[in-house]
C-alpha cells in the first residue's frame, strides 16, 4: 500500500468496491428469487373446477332447475360445483354475497380424483335482489363468480 493503513485504504479505495460487491450480491439474489417464481410449481397441480351452477335443488348427486333468476317462492337455492384432478382431500370455498355484502362462507370437503359438493341458502323475504357465490380453490384462489337474482 502507498502509505495508507488499512483503515484509510478501506475508506478511500476500498468502499466503493465493497458497495459494488454488495449490490451485485443483491443483485444476483433477487434475480434467482425471480427465477424461482418463474419457474412451475414443483407441487402437484390444483384441482380443476370443471362445473358451477346456481340451482333450485340437488337431486341423485346433480342440479336440478339451473338458473339465473330464482322466485323467493322456491325457498331455498343451492350453489353445486363439481372437481376433476384432486389429489389429496382438500376444500372448496363459497362465499355468498348479497349486494355485495358477505352473508357466508361455507368450507366444503373434496376427495380424490373427482368430486361434487354444494351449498345452499334458506331464502327470506329480505333476500330479494342481486346475489354472487365466489368460489374459491384450497390456496384461497377465485375460481369463479356466479351471479343471480332472487326476485318476486
Amino acid at each position: 500500500m502507498t502509505g495508507l493503513d488499512s483503515n484509510t485504504f478501506m475508506m478511500k479505495k476500498g468502499l466503493p468496491y465493497l458497495v459494488l460487491l454488495a449490490v451485485g450480491v443483491v443483485g444476483l439474489a433477487a434475480s434467482g428469487v425471480q427465477a424461482a417464481e418463474d419457474q412451475p410449481e414443483t407441487a402437484a397441480k390444483s384441482m380443476t373446477l370443471v362445473r358451477a351452477v346456481m340451482c333450485e335443488f340437488i337431486e341423485e348427486f346433480a342440479p336440478k332447475n339451473a338458473a339465473i333468476a330464482f322466485s323467493i317462492d322456491v325457498g331455498k337455492i343451492s350453489c353445486f360445483t363439481s372437481f376433476n384432478e384432486i389429489k389429496t382431500s382438500t376444500y372448496t370455498l363459497h362465499r355468498w354475497f348479497r349486494r355485495d355484502e358477505l352473508v357466508t362462507t361455507k368450507r366444503l370437503t373434496l376427495k380424490p380424483p373427482s368430486w361434487s359438493t354444494y351449498s345452499s341458502i334458506q331464502l327470506r323475504e329480505e333476500d330479494k335482489g342481486p346475489w354472487r357465490v365466489e368460489i374459491f380453490n384450497d390456496r384461497n384462489q377465485l375460481v369463479k363468480t356466479l351471479r343471480f337474482s332472487v326476485i318476486d
